[in-house]
């Protein structure tokens, strides 16, 4: 069943050739661009992003909004087919590989201290305004993982020296913002001061992977101390806020899951144990509090809705990285049944979020896509049963 869904899915993103919409790309409207008094105003880039976002009706073809790549988007799917390099490794996958990875280096956004990655439109939140482009620690983890993985894979020193750069991004140009131990949360771009706790541990998960290549110990005290930050706001229960502004302390499903995965990889490349007891706690609330008997996935952790395809995405992904997974198959189970036959579309791609009353079925390439074969690659890599000689070739590959 899910390797009949991956490879409908596989098929809807590579006839789209990874290009399309995004919950958050109103502002690209041509249509709205040619009216001055409202791409000036705040108020008004806000509710029109909100508008977009929240109408199941797509109207980015009347709003002459354009299908485009996505960065974040790209490295998502580049890391999912380095997944899918394991069980499928033929030129065809390698070629995909190659692809994006050229892509992606296309796509730098340019002037800062070193390479960075932001999202393809215009982006209004309640914190901070982002022109297209800028760079966030977000869309630049991701990239840098995926070049990475693609790196094992493919061999490319320039995919490698370009990750490792990445480094004078978020230790130059990111804000900090310090509690009384003078630990700091890193912001989510140049241009804010916010403290965003996956954001932040987005951040010492890229410099821990990067401190695995060079041994450089200030970036391994710079994610230590990051890390450190956002374990002192982990709520006794093992939850996290979203942030620490007064608008942002809602928990919910995938933040968690993201918050979880980026402390797992901290301590795989840092080799440093002294964490585990909070993730721990932070895994046991997230496995307890976001998915229910029949597989539903809650969005909050007092609120079903509105369902939103990152929730189920994120779970396989969050096991798989806390190495898991086997042991809760049941609950993977019954959640990516779940999400296979409510979200997933005969087509082949997913949905973006399911409400009491309504579905909004617009393909999201990024939001609903990417995360949907990046998660789906990641269970079969954990399920399938690969002939231990066939992964000890991989493995001596890589390590070659």
């Amino acid at each position: 069943m899910y390797k009949a869904s991956f490879e409908k899915l596989r098929a809807y993103i590579e006839s789209q050739e990874y290009k399309g919409w995004d919950p958050y790309d109103g502002l690209n409207s041509k249509l709205f661009q040619s009216i001055p008094f409202a791409k000036n105003s705040r108020l008004m880039r806000l509710i029109w992003i909100q508008a977009f976002k929240k109408s199941s009706v797509n109207f980015r073809g009347l709003a002459r909004v354009e299908k485009d790549y996505n960065p974040k988007g790209l490295g998502l799917f580049l890391s999912g087919y380095c997944k899918l390099y394991q069980f499928d490794r033929t030129q065809e996958v390698r070629s995909r590989i190659h692809f994006l990875s050229e892509k992606l280096l296309e796509m730098q956004s340019k002037g800062w201290s070193g390479p960075c990655w932001g999202y393809n439109f215009d982006w209004q939140a309640r914190a901070f305004f982002q022109p297209k482009g800028t760079p966030s620690v977000v869309v630049t983890t991701y990239v840098g993982s995926a070049l990475l993985d693609a790196y094992e894979i493919l061999g490319d020193k320039n995919l490698l020296e370009t990750a490792l750069r990445i480094k004078d991004f978020i230790l130059k140009d990111l804000n900090r913002t310090y509690d009384e131990n003078k630990d700091f949360c890193f912001s989510y771009s140049p241009l804010d001061i916010t403290q965003v706790f996956n954001a932040s541990l987005l951040g010492s998960r890229m410099l821990s992977r990067i401190y695995h290549y060079t041994q450089d110990e200030e970036v391994l005290n710079c994610a230590k101390k990051s890390v450190q930050y956002c374990i002192n706001h982990q709520n006794s229960d093992g939850s996290w806020a979203y942030g620490t502004l007064p608008y942002h302390r809602w928990i919910d499903n995938f933040h968690t899951g993201f918050n979880l995965e980026a402390l797992s990889t901290y301590r795989m490349y840092a080799k440093d144990s002294s964490f585990d007891k909070q993730i721990q706690l932070g895994l046991d609330y997230y496995l307890a509090t976001f998915f229910a008997d029949d597989g539903t996935p809650k969005y909050y952790n007092n609120s079903v809705y509105p369902i939103d395809i990152h929730c189920p995405a994120q779970l396989p992904i969050t096991l798989s990285s806390l190495h898991v997974l086997e042991e809760n198959q049941e609950l993977v189970d019954r959640v990516l049944k779940w999400t296979i036959n409510n979200l997933q579309d005969q087509y082949g791609y997913f949905y973006f979020q399911s409400g009491k009353r309504s579905t909004n079925k617009i393909p999201y390439i990024r939001w609903a896509q990417a995360w949907m074969f990046l998660s789906l690659s990641n269970y079969l890599v954990e399920t399938l049963k690969i002939p231990e000689h066939e992964k000890e070739n991989y493995n001596n590959e890589l390590a070659g």
